[in-house]
């Protein structure tokens, strides 16, 4: 009887380490926890793309993605929403991120509040090195957000990456290979790329709405195309998976038709005063509305 006490004892202390045991403390232990240095061991190339991507740099972006979310800290959370139980820095919780991070950070599920308030000293800091440790990598694609229908496929497993088949898989941590049957469609894109705004969260925010205009507008107009049809194989770069600050992509999404003529106004003798119409056409070509995120 004794024996069974001391086992239930020792249970109940392990059950908060259990429970714990694979929530980041750090931010530097939530990079481990999705570390893909081992990627490039075999897909090179492909991740050579997706280092010089935007989702390599997701709390940082072009810097705009930066600044938005230090707007969000201060004024908001700090001052604005009055609500938020945020006064300072050691306030902040997972949950205050969560409509950011949602799609910038949805790692963020696997670590404390002390992450999310190392994060928030980094991004009112300015703090760049630590911002670019955590990302939307080749796991947060190729794992955590590869199934969509949790109800009949099932949570993402452990050690598995999500891809094109079944099969074993040359890594010593993701030994095996499943097939993802959203991988190659839009809907993978639109996880994060959306419908527009997030209601589900206690301070909804307007984002993302290139799905929607996807759905509403391309579709119906007899559009074909995936996101990856053109961010990924016609622009030619794959995983780095450009957008409008590309040149190339930008040739793709729209025409620009410019047309200007000359001519000269006299209001009074003598005086000639150069003068210039302008008409400026652009036509959209993409698959949602520009610009959009």
């Amino acid at each position: 009887m004794r024996i069974w006490k001391f086992f239930l004892v020792l249970l109940f202390l392990a059950v908060p380490a259990l429970t714990f045991a694979e929530q980041a403390k750090t931010v530097d232990e939530l990079t481990a926890m999705y570390d893909v240095n081992s990627c490039k061991e075999c897909h090179s190339q492909i991740y050579d793309e997706w280092s010089k991507s935007i989702h390599a740099r997701s709390l940082i972006g072009t810097g705009s993605t930066m600044g938005a979310m230090k707007g969000m800290i201060d004024p908001a959370l700090m001052k604005t929403f009055t609500k938020s139980g945020v006064k300072e820095i050691k306030d902040i919780k997972v949950e205050h991120f969560a409509y950011c991070f949602k799609c910038h950070l949805p790692q963020i599920k696997d670590a404390t509040d002390e992450v999310a308030q190392q994060l928030a000293k980094a991004i009112l800091d300015g703090d760049k090195a630590t911002l670019e440790k955590v990302n939307i990598n080749c796991l947060v694609c190729h794992n955590l957000k590869a199934i969509v229908h949790k109800w009949q496929d099932g949570e993402p497993e452990k050690g598995v990456v999500y891809g094109s088949k079944d099969g074993s898989h040359a890594d010593k941590v993701y030994k095996a290979m499943k097939k993802s049957v959203i991988l190659e469609e839009v809907v993978m894109c639109g996880q994060c790329h959306g419908l527009g705004p997030n209601f589900e969260f206690p301070q909804p925010s307007q984002c993302a709405t290139l799905y929607g205009s996807y759905l509403h507008a391309y579709i119906p107009a007899d559009g074909d195309e995936t996101c990856q049809d053109c961010h990924m194989e016609k622009s030619g770069k794959g995983h780095t998976m450009p957008a409008y600050r590309d040149p190339d992509m930008v040739k793709m999404a729209v025409n620009v038709d410019i047309h200007a003529k000359g001519y000269k106004v006299l209001p009074r003798p003598g005086d000639l005063i150069p003068m210039a119409a302008v008409t400026v056409k652009i036509a959209n070509k993409a698959g949602h509305r520009i610009p959009d995120g």
